[in-house]
């Protein structure tokens, strides 16, 4: 079974512009930093996928190797009593725990760039950013229930 729900797919690759993703890492001085990202995309069931535009806090502080959580929140698929679909009955929010890899060539970094809305590709018109995937080992709910 993979980690992101299949039905979470569409939603966060169309989360840019109303429904940006918040990814949390970690600067070198220890403290957090957390991003809006609207680039993060589903890689496969098990993955997220990102583009980084570099030149930021968030870009230098991003290694092979780092964790990294990503904060997803829709209020549409929350609790059906207020107004949701119910996918995510705890506000509508869904959080993705992982491990970075960094692409700057090759097919998983084409398949990021590709796979993100295209605001966000004119924004890299040069293409001078890179992919960073994120090997989710774990998802929960706002309660810190695994999502199914």
């Amino acid at each position: 079974m993979s980690k992101i729900p299949e039905a979470l797919h569409d939603y966060i690759n169309t989360a840019f512009p109303k429904n940006v993703c918040l990814v949390g890492t970690v600067l070198p001085d220890g403290f957090a930093n957390i991003s809006p990202r609207g680039s993060v995309v589903v890689f496969d069931g098990d993955t997220l996928g990102l583009w980084d535009r570099g030149g930021r806090a968030s870009s230098d502080a991003l290694a092979d190797g780092d964790k990294l959580m990503v904060y997803f929140r829709d209020t549409a698929l929350g609790a059906v009593a207020r107004g949701g679909n119910g996918l995510l009955p705890a506000g509508g929010i869904a959080r993705f725990f992982g491990t970075s890899e960094i692409h700057r060539d090759g097919a998983a970094c084409e398949q990021v760039w590709t796979t993100m809305v295209q605001p966000e590709r004119d924004a890299d018109p040069d293409k001078k950013g890179f992919a960073v995937l994120i090997r989710v080992e774990r998802a929960e709910d706002l309660r810190g229930q695994p999502l199914a």
